[in-house]
């Protein structure tokens, strides 16, 4: 018997609820000076009850060679990556249209 998606009753293989949360989500992006005047680069916006926001801090830190965390509800990368996070966060599948650069 195949699993069944809790949140919307269809069988795993089948289920869009991921893709649809990616669509609606807005997030931000912005830059924060951490103690001693560190950039860092802040993402706001995911559900981390919907998102894996580990995962994605990972891809992130690894595709931007640089260091970071994923906390409550947002992912912190060290430096200042604003112009390319916007680029890799659409290749995985997050809607361009939210998406906010400041």
């Amino acid at each position: 018997m195949a699993e069944v998606c809790k949140k919307c009753g269809l069988p795993l293989d089948l289920c869009v609820c991921e893709e649809l949360e990616k669509e609606e989500t807005r997030i931000v992006v912005r830059l924060e000076m951490r103690r001693f005047r560190k950039p860092t680069t802040m993402i706001e916006g995911l559900n981390p009850k919907r998102t894996d926001l580990e995962k994605i801090a990972y891809q992130l830190k690894s595709r931007l060679a640089c260091g970071g965390t994923a906390k409550d509800g947002y992912v912190l990368l060290q430096g200042d990556h604003r112009d390319s996070v916007k680029g890799h966060l659409i290749g995985l599948g997050f809607n361009e249209s939210s998406i906010e650069v400041q």
